[in-house]
């Protein structure tokens, strides 16, 4: 991994031109450059999701995507440091498919409020109310709640975990927008838990409506976690990976992704023909992670990842089970 000459910069602030004024890119170059140095030097990647600002997702980031995508290409790096550009139940994945390696939080308040809705004491007196039914849970958990599951999902394949185990009837935890969305597409009786995204479940359907009649032929693109009405009157729903493989495939003329704000940033990149209009919900906790946390992280390795032995043994049990489908 070759460290980011300053010249180098200038074609990296080509990526994000668009959001960034010139005048205050020198500023935004010095942490990318200082950020490049810091990966060779600690044979360190960073892994950012599709949430994560333009200046991470374009400048720093060594693999982008969705949270499956982000799962599977952790067990593949060959580097002794893990830096995660995301969320804290993103690292503690991180984590436990590479144990023997270290994984950096830049920010120990970038949580999620589905993570936050659920405990593993949840989950204990879920399968009391209903025993013998397997619990999926959705990766937007702690490793804890991850520990007392039978195998996790996430959005892009939570329809496949649950039909692959072949019951009648799953417990689909925390977010019951996802777990009614699933509903909705198999035969197999879904049992949620109450949780919810504090970004998806702010986009409504009079608002999606609304939008259409204001940009006619517009197509709507809704993240699973939005809600069942609002999913229904979507062109497409999916995960931060499949819309943006609709949008490489379909090409649409105008398209509104129903889903965090910087999602449609860093699509449009790669896709100036596509008018994109944003009904923009921000995540409060994705946009704790900054150029600067990165940078003071990967300088004295903060924080550090941790997680005790016996939990981890369980939830990497449940994760390695989703990606085996």
């Amino acid at each position: 991994m070759q460290p980011v000459p300053a010249q180098r910069t200038e074609l990296l602030y080509e990526r994000v031109r668009p959001f960034i004024p010139e005048i205050e890119w020198p500023v935004f170059a010095d942490e990318v450059e200082a950020i490049w140095e810091l990966k060779r030097r600690r044979q360190a990647v960073i892994l950012a999701h599709n949430y994560q600002t333009p200046e991470i997702y374009h400048c720093v980031a060594d693999v982008v995507g969705d949270s499956l995508h982000l799962a599977r290409e952790a067990r593949h790096l060959e580097a002794e440091v893990i830096v995660m550009a995301g969320v804290y139940f993103m690292a503690e994945t991180a984590k436990l498919l590479n144990p023997v390696r270290t994984v950096l939080m830049p920010d120990l308040g970038a949580g999620c409020s589905l993570a936050e809705s659920i405990t593993p004491e949840d989950v204990r007196a879920l399968r009391r109310a209903h025993p013998g039914v397997p619990v999926v849970t959705y990766v937007n958990t702690s490793a804890a709640v991850k520990a007392e599951s039978d195998i996790c999902c996430t959005s892009a394949n939570a329809v496949a975990v649950v039909e692959s185990l072949g019951t009648p009837r799953v417990l689909l935890i925390p977010d019951r927008y996802l777990a009614a969305n699933v509903a909705r597409r198999t035969a197999v009786e879904i049992i949620p838990w109450q949780g919810r995204c504090i970004v998806h479940e702010r986009f409504g359907l009079e608002a999606v409506q609304a939008l259409r009649r204001e940009h006619p032929g517009l197509e709507v693109l809704a993240h699973p976690e939005c809600r069942p009405e609002v999913v229904a009157d979507a062109d497409f729903s999916g995960s931060t990976t499949a819309m943006s493989e609709y949008i490489d495939r379909q090409r649409p003329a105008a398209v509104a992704l129903l889903t965090e704000c910087s999602m449609s940033d860093n699509i449009t990149v790669d896709h100036p023909e596509v008018r994109f209009v944003r009904p923009c919900n921000l995540c409060p906790y994705m946009k704790r992670i900054t150029l600067t946390n990165l940078r003071e992280s990967l300088e004295s390795l903060r924080y550090e990842v941790t997680i005790e032995a016996a939990v981890a043994e369980r939830a990497r049990r449940s994760v390695e089970r989703m990606l085996a489908l």
